[in-house]
Order: C-alpha cells, then structure tokens, then sequence
C-alpha cells in the first residue's frame, strides 16, 4: 500500500507534536513496521523528532560499527532499501506524508554519515585513538543534522519532488552522503596541515 489523497500533510515542526498513534487492531507485521519506522521510540518526542532520532540510529550504530566495514556498508545498504517501505508503510499508518516522528530515514543517513569512520575502525586502526573516535563521531553527527537541516540542493530537490517512502528517504540519504563527503574533506584538511593530530 503506498500513499494516497486521504493523507494529511506533514504537520508544523516548529511546534510540538504528538507522534499519530498505531491504528487499533493493527497485524502485528504493522506493528513491528511502526516501532522500526519511529526508530524504536526515539522519535516519539514532540519536539525535535528528527534529532532524537538521529541520536537513536547513533547510539544503534555505535555496536554496529564493531562489525567492520563490509558487515557495516552492508547493513547500511539494506536498511537505505528497505526503509523507503518501511517509511512508506509507516506514513500509511499514521495517515501522514513524512510525519517528522518517521525517523528510519535518519537512522539510514546518520548510518552512511559514519560509514569512513568505519573504513578507517576497519583498516587503519593504528589512526584511531579514543580522541579521533568521539571526535569522528560528533563530526558526522553534527555535519549530518546539518545537511539534513538545511537541505541545500540536491537534499531539497529530494523532499520536495519526490513522494511517498522514497521521498522520505531519499533526502536522508542524500544528506548522509553530503555530510560523508565534508567528514572525508575536514579529516582531510586536519590531517594535511596538522599532521599529528590523529593522536588527540
């Protein structure tokens, strides 16, 4: 089931707003979409959704990322996938196009925001001291929120062009891929002119 007229338009998130509840005798399928979707409650709050469930996909990513790279890249992929239908399904439920409580998308992009961060945990460990590792962390989050915040082109193009679960996610992952390519960028320059400060 996909996106239909009935739906009721994205509300206000400059306001607080309650998350629209799981419709009474839903299956339990819908059940578990839900809960993924709203990103097992992190994005319950009424203000902020979006970062809270940011914060959500951080602290599920952060075992992830001991899985190694391969294992991490591919969780990524598949939860990028999946979530246009899980953030498709999701909207259906709650009768909204891109409720601001749907965070599976923000999951997704904070998860490809990490994804160098995982390269470098994967093969040049020697480079990851218990500084760099916090500091790469806040430097994705921070960068990805920003992103997916601002919504400079083509983050903007996705929102507002693209409907229903891939036009939720797509934005994300745009924004994801954005904060990936300004991480790689300011670890870059950091490293360029100040050489030795890998080991903070």
């Amino acid at each position: 089931m996909s996106l239909d007229s009935n739906m009721n338009h994205k509300p206000d998130i400059s306001k607080a707003n309650a998350c629209p509840p799981l419709p009474v005798g839903a299956s339990m399928l819908d059940k578990i979409v839900y809960w993924l979707g709203i990103g097992l409650g992190s994005g319950l709050p009424k203000r902020a959704p979006g970062t809270w469930g940011t914060l959500g996909g951080l602290v599920i990513g952060l075992p992830l990322l001991q899985l190694g790279f391969i294992p991490f890249f591919v969780i990524t992929l598949v939860a990028s996938i999946v979530g246009v239908w899980i953030c498709d399904r999701t909207s259906v439920l709650m009768q909204v196009h891109d409720d601001p409580h749907i965070v599976w998308d923000e999951w997704a992009g904070m998860w490809i925001s990490l994804l160098p961060l995982s390269f470098v945990m994967t093969y040049a460990p020697e480079y990851l001291t218990i500084g760099y590792y916090w500091f790469a962390i806040a430097l994705a989050f921070v960068l990805f929120r920003f992103f997916d915040i601002a919504k400079p082109n083509p983050v903007k193009w996705a929102d507002r062009k693209l409907s229903g679960g891939l036009g939720i996610m797509m934005d994300d992952i745009l924004a994801g891929i954005m904060a990936l390519v300004a991480w790689l960028m300011i670890v870059a320059c950091i490293l360029t002119f100040y050489p030795g400060s890998y080991g903070l």
